[in-house]
């Protein structure tokens, strides 16, 4: 069975969609506490929680393996992190660098990536030209496919999310095939998931604005007489707006009463915001077999979600590499 290593694991939605797809989840790496706690509760095979910076390839928790996936901290790529990229102070952009020690070490078939859509092209392109032309160098000698994907438009989830997504092979011909027939196809509009697939009648009495003194509250007062009961809302810091077409805006890191992008519903109640189980379907987790451990605060768990991939997206990748690695057709 063909092995996985993953980086940067979060909650765990890269390794998820791999093992669902057929891999072997081998072991994976996250420095988040809180995260990690998550990641145990759902997977039994070895995590290594610590600072990849601390990690050697020869450390013997770790090992050789086919694939390595990494959903590398975005926040010094995105427009949220003020996109400062490698010269972020607090060193995240340069942690796509770490992985090539153990890309150079255990030679792997495949590398996996997922990040924000402006990586490629933050700081006019160069930040993408450096990370290309360091896999491309002789000696690692990847081929590379990439492609914004917006979760609404290529999975039946509604859920408004482009992401980047980088599938580098080692072989010119997997890459070739790949290419020509390995993304995701979009998805028709009457097939995607229903509001009430996602969205529960009513929620804990701590989701509800209406108990909180927000000072936006009568900014919302028209979205309120509006009343649509199967769509979501946006609350953009000084205004609120009402998403077309019932879908989510992007599920964020900061997924609180107060921060900006927060996604609003109105239920049978009141207006509120998005349950954490709400959140995990939409990002395609199923929260029937899924869970998070009861040690954890509410904010870790939106910060968790807005962190990890559309589960979707990412297994319609895998199941095809998949398929070419096993020489199947796609």
């Amino acid at each position: 069975m063909l092995k996985v290593g993953s980086f940067f694991a979060g909650l765990g939605g890269i390794c998820l969609a791999f093992k669902n797809a057929g891999f072997d989840l081998l072991w994976s790496n996250e420095l988040d506490k809180s995260a990690c706690k998550t990641y145990s509760k759902n997977f039994d095979h070895i995590l290594v929680e610590d600072d990849i910076c601390n990690l050697k390839p020869e450390d013997k928790r770790l090992g050789k393996v086919d694939i390595i996936t990494g959903g590398f901290p975005c926040q010094a790529f995105s427009i949220a992190g003020h996109r400062k990229g490698f010269e972020d102070e607090r060193g995240r952009g340069k942690l796509f660098f770490e992985m090539l020690r153990f890309i150079d070490a255990y030679k792997p078939k495949v590398l996996f990536f997922e990040n924000v859509r402006y990586l490629k092209t933050h700081d006019n392109g160069e930040t993408y030209k450096t990370i290309k032309v360091a896999l491309e160098k002789e000696g690692r000698n990847y081929h590379i496919c990439d492609k914004v994907l917006d979760t609404c438009e290529y999975s039946k989830l509604p859920q408004h999310r482009e992401r980047f997504y980088m599938v580098c092979f080692k072989s010119q011909k997997h890459a070739e095939e790949f290419n020509k027939l390995g993304w995701p196809e979009k998805v028709e509009l009457k097939k995607r998931i229903s509001f009430w697939q996602i969205i529960d009648e009513t929620a804990d009495e701590i989701h509800y604005f209406s108990r909180y003194p927000h000072y936006y509250r009568p900014a919302m007062k028209e979205i309120e007489k509006d009343g649509d009961r199967e769509a979501f809302y946006q609350w953009r810091r000084v205004y609120c707006r009402k998403n077309k077409n019932s879908v989510c805006p992007t599920l964020t890191a900061n997924m609180g009463g107060g921060g900006h992008n927060v996604p609003l519903v109105i239920d049978k109640r009141d207006l509120r915001r998005l349950t954490p189980q709400e959140c995990l379907r939409l990002q395609g987790f199923d929260d029937k077999t899924f869970f998070f451990p009861d040690n954890i605060s509410i904010s870790a768990k939106y910060k968790q979600i807005g962190n990890a991939v559309s589960v979707p997206i990412v297994q319609s990748i895998a199941e095809n590499i998949h398929k070419i690695l096993n020489n199947k057709e796609i």
